[in-house]
């Protein structure tokens, strides 16, 4: 909106409209695949026992998980549709550049310390690359508002309280066999 609102500040109205007709179809991008990502994480978590298994299905001629897809969709529906833009912007911003940032410094750190993974894609210039791209995401998210990072700090420690005291016991980490423990098998639906 601010690019758009500089080019018709100087007269440019039709670049404007341009510029803001990219920026509707680059959000809903991002959109589809923050829901194509949080559905496969949802999915993720089912498989391993975190989220109740019945969640954890694909439907059986599209091999994808719909309920799950159906119900972050609603989820996020309602949230965009409760809660200011420029806040969900943030949020956002911030989970985005904590998973870049990490993933970042993952990449040396895995090159050093396992040498034996396959890796059809190498990183060009690395550690160099890598290390800079954590710089920028860290210095990117200090220049977010102090309020999004309580925020985020409270989800994180939300997410790591509902981990530890409910989800580290049940995980298939902890080796639990899940007829044992009620939760049922996955099955197509």
């Amino acid at each position: 909106a601010s690019l758009a609102k500089a080019f018709e500040a100087v007269g440019k109205d039709g670049y404007a409209t341009l510029i803001a007709a990219g920026a509707v179809a680059g959000l809903t991008t991002v959109v589809m695949t923050l829901i194509i990502g949080a559905s496969r994480v949802t999915f993720a978590m089912c498989r391993d026992w975190l989220l109740p298994a019945s969640w954890g299905t694909t439907n059986a001629r599209t091999g994808t998980p719909v309920k799950i897809t159906v119900a972050l969709g609603t989820l996020i529906m309602l949230v965009a549709g409760f809660t200011p833009v420029v806040k969900l912007e943030e949020m956002v911003n911030i989970g985005t550049l904590t998973a870049f940032f990490l993933v970042s410094l993952a990449v040396p750190v895995l090159r050093k310390r396992r040498p034996d993974f396959n890796r059809p894609f190498k990183v060009p210039f690395s550690p160099f690359l890598p290390w800079l791209s954590a710089l920028i995401c860290a210095y990117l998210m200090l220049t977010l508002p102090l309020e999004t990072w309580i925020r985020f700090i409270i989800w994180m420690a939300l997410g790591f309280l509902i981990y530890f005291v409910y989800g580290y016991k049940r995980s298939r980490l902890a080796g639990r066999d899940p007829q044992d423990s009620g939760i049922p098998s996955m099955t197509s639906t």
